[in-house]
């Protein structure tokens, strides 16, 4: 089993159709075997030399994977107890199997989870991937049982509760402090709830290639998944060669968020960048980056020579900010569309069509602005958040940031990632601009639209998590301070410090 920090490339994540279409192709009892030496195997690692452990066995093949494991931990002079919340008369024959060889070592089954039992780990196999329902009744009151015991718990799959393709909690889940999933890493692991109900994560492929069998849509973005697509700069260089980009916004009383946008940009690398700023008494300058050149927007319109162009950090919903956005869809150069610049999208069909002509856009929408997009509610958005940027990305032929914890990147051909740097401190003012402005600094410099949205979303938050670990943050942490940061981390990513000594 991997921890999945560790993880090889290439990150592959899995729909549950497409883990139970991967299952159907295998022999099942093997599997569950598996599976179950896995859990115990884990289980002897977290427990030490010994301890009391509670087994919670569910009435699917998720009861059947942690029944194996029982039967291998009492083998091993471990004192198990085992509470079985299934029929026997309904399991299916793998994990009836199990069931029968759980009760010919000598096992015992539970009907309650003892009110005077002390346990020094609790393994969850009530429910794995194949929850479609909200948990009530029985079931919601073994999980609160569960994670009110307060000895860390194991999850086998998922933890139970846990909806596996979306990250959303059915009613209730099981909090637990380590899973253990099997095949292929599954979105719901990795956004939404997900990252607050796993704990450490680790994969076990059971001895399957999935890849070979089922190749994925879906991939896990990971700092090796971004390793070496911003090349190295050769010595004989200049600035004409890392492009201009240009930024667009910061209306009335939001000039800090174009500022913004144009400093990351700046300091990941463009050559040049410039600002059209759309508020009445914008500055002339920028005296705290005088490197920014500052045009009235309707200048930088018109530019020529621009590498690409980002709009929306501050831009408003004026009839100006709509009237240079739909100008702009016009031009072929890459477009960054984030802020208002979505807002006005998801009000006017035709900017919608001119992305449709455009096919070079990159939208970074959060939750709201990615519902007012498809025309439905931001908790609809969040319930389904690959199927959300999916189908922005394929509406509108951009490739789509849904932001968040995991934030996801859908392409118009039906790929996706799912990011996985960035902490709480991330929900803060600013921290999109940021975002917008490193992507546009790696278009600037040559990477495509894909490789360029990959890197600055893994980027981005690592940024924001290096800054955590220096004691900056969650708490606090503001979006000026990730774009220094993000620059320190691209550098050692791309141009260590032995590659320009003389």
């Amino acid at each position: 089993m991997t921890p999945i920090t560790s993880a090889a490339p290439p990150y592959p994540v899995y729909l549950s159709r497409e883990i139970r279409a991967i299952e159907q192709q295998a022999a099942g009892r093997q599997l569950m075997e598996r599976a179950g030496q896995a859990i115990a195997e884990l289980a002897r690692q977290r427990l030490g030399n010994g301890g009391q452990l509670l087994i919670v066995a569910g009435p699917g093949n998720n009861g059947g994977d942690a029944l194996v494991a029982a039967r291998y931990l009492k083998a091993e002079w471990h004192a198990v107890s085992v509470v079985f919340a299934g029929d026997p008369a309904r399991l299916s024959v793998d994990a009836a199997e199990a069931l029968t060889q759980w009760q010919a070592s000598g096992g015992q089954l539970l009907t309650e989870i003892p009110v005077d039992g002390s346990w020094e780990l609790i393994v969850d196999g009530l429910f794995g991937i194949g929850l479609e329902r909200d948990l009530s009744g029985r079931y919601a009151s073994l999980v609160a049982q569960i994670n009110g015991l307060g000895a860390p718990i194991l999850a086998i799959d998922i933890p139970s509760g846990l909806c596996s393709d979306t990250g959303r909690v059915r009613g209730i889940a099981v909090k637990a402090a380590a899973t253990l999933t099997f095949i292929g890493l599954k979105p719901g692991l990795l956004t939404l709830d997900g990252p607050d109900y796993r704990g450490e994560l680790s994969l076990e492929p059971l001895g399957l290639d999935p890849q070979q069998s089922s190749p994925s849509a879906g991939r896990l973005l990971t700092r090796p998944a971004v390793a070496g697509l911003l090349p190295r700069r050769a010595a004989n260089t200049h600035k004409g060669r890392f492009g201009s980009v240009g930024v667009l916004g910061g209306a009335e009383s939001m000039t800090g968020a174009a500022l913004l946008a144009g400093r990351a940009a700046l300091k990941c690398g463009a050559g040049k960048v410039v600002l059209g700023l759309l508020a009445a008494n914008a500055p002339g300058e920028d005296v705290i980056q005088p490197e920014l050149m500052l045009y009235p927007p309707e200048a930088l319109i018109h530019l020529s020579g621009l590498s690409c162009l980002v709009i929306g950090p501050g831009l408003g919903q004026s009839e100006l900010a709509l009237r240079l956005l739909e100008g702009r869809l016009e031009s072929p150069i890459p477009l960054v569309l984030d802020a208002d610049a979505l807002n006005l999208v998801a009000q006017f069909p035709r900017l919608q069509e001119g992305l449709r002509r455009h096919r070079h856009a990159i939208l970074t929408p959060h939750p709201a602005e990615a519902a007012r997009l498809l025309g439905v509610a931001t908790a609809d958005v969040q319930q389904a958040r690959i199927e959300s940027a999916l189908t922005l990305a394929k509406s509108l032929e951009a490739i789509v940031v849904l932001k968040g914890v995991g934030s996801v990147c859908a392409l118009p051909d039906g790929r996706w990632h799912i990011n996985t740097s960035g902490n709480p401190g991330m929900s803060g003012a600013g921290m999109g601009d940021v975002l917008a402005g490193i992507i546009g600094a790696l278009l600037a410099q040559g990477l495509d639209a894909e490789q360029a949205t990959r890197l600055a979303v893994f980027l981005h938050g690592a940024a924001a998590d290096r800054l955590a670990t220096q004691g900056n943050g969650p708490v606090g942490l503001t979006a000026g301070e990730v774009i220094d940061a993000a620059r320190t981390l691209l550098n050692q990513w791309t141009y260590p410090p032995d590659a320009c000594q003389t």
